[in-house]
Formats: C-alpha cells, structure tokens, sequence
C-alpha cells in the first residue's frame, strides 16, 4: 500500500488548494474545488470529480469498496486504514491510491477531526 508523502520543498505549504492541485496533477484524475466541513460520519460535499469529507474522532469504516480508482488525500490529523490484508496509518499530507474493488476499512484514530478529499478517475 504506497503512500506518497506530502514533501514541503516541492509541494509547497499544506493547504487544501495545494492538495486539490496535486490530486488534479496525477494523471487521469481531476478535481474541483470542494468546500469542506466537519460532521457527524460523513457528510459531504460532492462535485463531480473531488469530495470532501469530514470525520469525528472514533468514525469508523467497516470492509467496503469503491466502483471507481480513486486517491485520499489528507488534510488533518491521522486516519488508518486496512487494505489488501496490509495496515497503515497516513498522517496529514499523505495520499494512497485505492483501486476500483479493493476492500478496505478504515478509522480515525486521534482525538481531533480528519479532514480528506479523495479525487477520482474522470
């Protein structure tokens, strides 16, 4: 499960603009700006091709899949997740791609909301 590590030199200052940017840059994904908010589980807004979530501390995710390819991108705070038997946790800054039918779970595991977006193949 490769995660790519938000590096401040190249990427610049974490900022949801920047990280929209570097989901729009990965090839055959697109984005659009999204506003974003925390809520009880998961409300969200939702564009055509971004979401953004937020999530309460202790918002859990049982075994579930995805019809398309997409990539999380976190904004905040720490999110772990079980993928293809391999577990991680990705901290603010990290993106992970999740492919079309993987099955997945996942938790937020500090004290504090999690911010992500994930962008999709389009």
């Amino acid at each position: 499960m490769p995660v790519e590590h938000w590096n401040p030199q190249t990427d610049g200052e974490l900022r949801e603009a920047a990280m929209r940017q570097k989901l729009e840059n990965r090839s055959n994904f697109q984005s659009r700006y999204v506003n974003r908010y925390v809520n009880r589980y998961v409300n969200r807004y939702v564009n055509r091709y971004v979401n953004g979530y937020g999530y309460l501390p202790d918002t859990y995710f049982p075994d579930h899949t995805h019809d398309v390819d997409k990539i999380d991108g976190a904004l905040s705070d720490r999110f772990h997740m079980i993928m293809n038997g391999q577990s991680m946790t990705w901290l603010a800054g990290d993106c992970l791609a999740v492919p079309k039918g993987a099955v997945h779970s996942a938790e937020v595991v500090d004290t504090e909301s999690v911010i992500s977006l994930d962008a999709i193949k389009g």
